[in-house]
């Protein structure tokens, strides 16, 4: 028994938010462009998954995407954490290249769409990234804060392909498949890192975290920034 309550210290507790709703949520494919912002529907949102997080007691550390969407979403949890919102550029949304700010009822006929959803892996936005790089990217930036936080609860904002991705690799869930995977926006998933196999504790989680016992057999000695 004492072994585990050692290798339960040892565990990094990752809570990963999607940004709330935009102006564009479900019309446009926004990827890096600058100056997208929360809808008055996002910020609400936004503030409900700070709500949830709080309640949580124990959140030792904040961080986000870049990107507008995702620090708004993140400055809204950090009044209920009292975490400062760090930036981490690794958890940015996926560089669509030449799609970006296309319409999804365009992309969606054509015939590159198929391949994105079905077989991923094998799919390079034009003059943009490859889903492996984006897989590549956030499985590096996810490591580097969980070795930075060991035996802490966190949490990450980013966007719906990279946590479908970081979701997917913790389950062991091919490249191929993680399209089935629906990540909502100001959803809750929610992963433990550390010796063996990740732990999934939460997918697309929108309502009330704290019976899943986040943290309770952490002994967490961080301080909230």
């Amino acid at each position: 028994m004492a072994r585990k309550k050692d290798d339960d210290v040892l565990r990094t507790t990752v809570c990963l938010v999607r940004h709330g709703t935009t102006p564009t949520t479900g019309k446009i494919l926004p990827g890096r462009a600058p100056g997208l912002h929360l809808s008055e529907q996002g910020l609400a949102e936004a503030a409900r998954v700070g709500e949830r997080l709080g309640a949580l007691g124990n959140l030792c550390a904040l961080y986000s995407s870049p990107l507008e969407r995702a620090r708004e979403t993140a400055q809204a949890i950090s009044k209920y954490t009292r975490c400062r919102v760090k930036i981490e550029r690794g958890v940015i949304e996926c560089d669509f290249g030449d799609w970006t700010g296309k319409e999804l009822a365009t992309l969606r006929k054509l015939p590159e769409w198929q391949v994105v959803r079905l077989n991923p892996s094998s799919f390079r936005f034009p003059h943009g990234e490859s889903f492996m790089e984006m897989q590549a990217r956030i499985a590096t930036a996810l490591q580097k804060l969980v070795e930075r936080h060991r035996g802490e609860v966190i949490a990450v904002v980013s966007h719906a392909d990279p946590i479908r991705i970081a979701v997917g690799d913790a389950l062991g869930v091919p490249l191929d498949l993680v399209q089935r995977t629906v990540i909502s926006t100001a959803s809750l998933s929610v992963v433990s890192y550390g010796p063996g196999a990740p732990a999934v504790l939460a997918v697309n989680s929108l309502s009330d975290i704290a019976g899943l016992g986040i943290g309770t057999t952490l002994q967490n000695s961080g301080s909230k920034k």
